[in-house]
């Protein structure tokens, strides 16, 4: 996907695909939010070779779903932290993994609990507005036109 025609594209998916769409990026900001921030841990846990990881941590870090701090100075040593940006994809995650629980489940699947509660999390999209489970009604799209007019 060409990154400027995606950058300049009205779909929200499209645009968010262009930064997070590829199943490297998606794994690394689930073990991001697992708390793992350093190189060596992402390509441990991975398996990824190192110049796609490498490729991946600057794709999201350029595109503000993480950032860079130096832990060492010598060596120099950097980890990558979530930004408001990145803590803000947790709930897609969660709705990747009930979707694949539903659809691609079978043997041992991870589960995932609150930390203060101790209950599962079960994720399901709401529509703010109506409160209603996105799916469970038609939908419609509304694209703006070059001048920002509705068509």
């Amino acid at each position: 996907m060409n990154g400027e025609k995606s950058r300049n594209d009205p779909c929200p998916i499209s645009r968010s695909l262009a930064v997070a769409g590829d199943a490297w990026s998606v794994l690394i900001l689930r073990d991001a939010h697992a708390g793992l921030t350093r190189f060596d841990q992402f390509r441990k846990r991975l398996g990824i070779a190192p110049s796609m990881l490498t490729r991946r941590l600057a794709t999201l870090t350029d595109e503000g779903l993480l950032e860079r701090r130096l832990y060492s100075e010598h060596p120099p040593r950097e980890e990558y932290l979530l930004t408001a940006a990145g803590r803000d994809f947790l709930p897609v995650l969660f709705i990747i993994g009930a979707w694949g629980r539903k659809y691609r489940g079978g043997g041992k699947l991870t589960r995932f609990f609150d930390a203060e509660s101790g209950t599962e999390i079960k994720a399901v999209a709401v529509d703010e507005v109506t409160g209603a489970k996105i799916g469970t009604r038609p939908i419609r799209t509304v694209t703006p036109d070059m001048g920002g007019n509705v068509k």
